[in-house]
């Protein structure tokens, strides 16, 4: 095995332990190790949607098991969110701008890795409406880039006290799951092969976020704060959407 693919299933594991133990899927993550790695535009769209299917699907297992998990918060974040998702996957940005996008992306996930939001007082899930486009927007958004969304529902719940913390990641990992499923589905439909591109050692880093997954989500779920470890990777990240954009 080369030393490239060697350190990109490492890279992609201790990126799915980091963004799990929050609730996400780590789709900004893998986006970040692979554009390091020079993956071209064309893979890493749909490869980060796959792997993010995975450990969406073991994280909000884990929360929904503790009991951090509300029905009456993601629906109507998901009944938006899925349809403007898909719609998003169809969309194919040019190179220039795709890097662009992605890497203002990476720099707000950065910031959300780096800071301890939490909710000190009464929560009070948001209106429907409310609800409604702001799952759209993010949507929208998610499924142009190629990420499940967590990355910026979980700020928006815990700021504007929605939420307390374990319950956004938990409604943050099923809102991911959702939407990735409709921003592959969008790849498709958008005669974008999301498939046929996929890179040969996909199985390999499937197992790498799985395993990483269900590390970080069994230590988010049972409390765990690894605010320095996602500091680490904030750092890492920057460093990624400054390249995307600036290079």
């Amino acid at each position: 095995m080369e030393p490239a693919t060697i350190l990109i299933i490492l890279a992609i594991f201790a990126v799915a332990v980091m963004y799990s133990s929050v609730g996400h899927g780590g789709a900004s993550g893998y986006l970040a190790v692979m554009a390091f790695m020079g993956v071209t535009p064309e893979v890493t769209r749909s490869t980060a949607l796959v792997l993010n299917l995975f450990v969406a699907s073991i994280g909000l297992y884990q929360f929904w098991r503790a009991g951090f998990f509300s029905w009456r918060i993601f629906w109507p974040f998901a009944l938006s969110s899925i349809p403007f998702s898909f719609l998003g996957g169809m969309i194919y940005l040019p190179t220039q701008i795709y890097k662009f996008v992605l890497g203002g992306v990476l720099m707000v996930a950065a910031l959300r890795l780096a800071w301890r939001l939490k909710v000190d007082g009464e929560t009070r899930p948001p209106q429907i409406w409310i609800a409604l486009c702001v799952g759209a927007v993010i949507g929208l958004l998610s499924g142009m880039v190629g990420v499940g969304g967590g990355i910026f529902l979980t700020p928006v719940l815990l700021l504007a006290g929605w939420s307390e913390t374990k319950t956004a990641a938990g409604v943050s990992a099923a809102f991911i799951l959702v939407n990735s499923i409709a921003g592959l589905f969008g790849n498709l439909a958008g005669n974008y092969d999301a498939f046929g591109r996929l890179p040969g050692t996909v199985w390999l880093w499937i197992a790498a976020a799985a395993v990483g997954g269900l590390v970080g989500s069994f230590l988010g779920a049972k409390r765990f704060d690894s605010l320095t470890m996602r500091r680490v990777l904030a750092v890492v990240l920057l460093f990624a959407g400054i390249k995307l954009i600036f290079v």
